[in-house]
């Protein structure tokens, strides 16, 4: 067989596992709005974030030099649609930036609980789970979407 056609062959079937797997993944079942987190989990989160994240988002999440916002237009722009688990991973493997990959997941969801409530998004009567595959559960969406009728 002629290594092109090789190569062709194993790049569709990648493509199309690709596929089937998105296909597959669940739709999220709650939103940002449905109170995903505590008051206190966010309260627990905002020492931790002054400690490790403020530096570079700045104290009011309003983003920095090189840093983007944590809050705002900007940041719903660019996380609309996607999930608390996407957010929470790219959290999680990638800050703080001088040292990724150092706080506990715990630490990560009580961050993230200050961020959505200093984001205006209602807190609730559960904590956010320091799990990304539950998270994936949970979208954000940039606004409130409106109440589904009960059948």
């Amino acid at each position: 067989m002629n290594r092109n056609l090789t190569y062709a062959l194993v790049a569709g079937t990648l493509a199309f596992s690709l596929v089937v797997v998105a296909a597959q993944a669940p739709e999220p079942t709650q939103s940002t709005w449905d109170g995903i987190y505590t008051d206190e989990q966010a309260q627990r989160g905002q020492p931790l974030y002054k400690k490790e994240c403020a530096s570079c988002h700045g104290d009011l999440m309003s983003g920095g030099e090189m840093s983007p916002p944590l809050t705002g237009g900007e940041f719903l722009a660019n996380w609309n649609g996607l999930t608390v688990g996407d957010l929470f991973e790219r959290i999680r493997t990638t800050m703080p930036i001088s040292k990724p990959k150092t706080l506990s997941r715990q630490t990560n969801a009580d961050i993230l609980a200050y961020i959505f409530s200093m984001g205006k998004f209602p807190a609730g009567k559960e904590e956010m789970p320091p799990d990304a595959e539950m998270l994936k559960q949970i979208k954000i969406d940039a606004e409130k979407p409106e109440a589904k009728p009960k059948p």
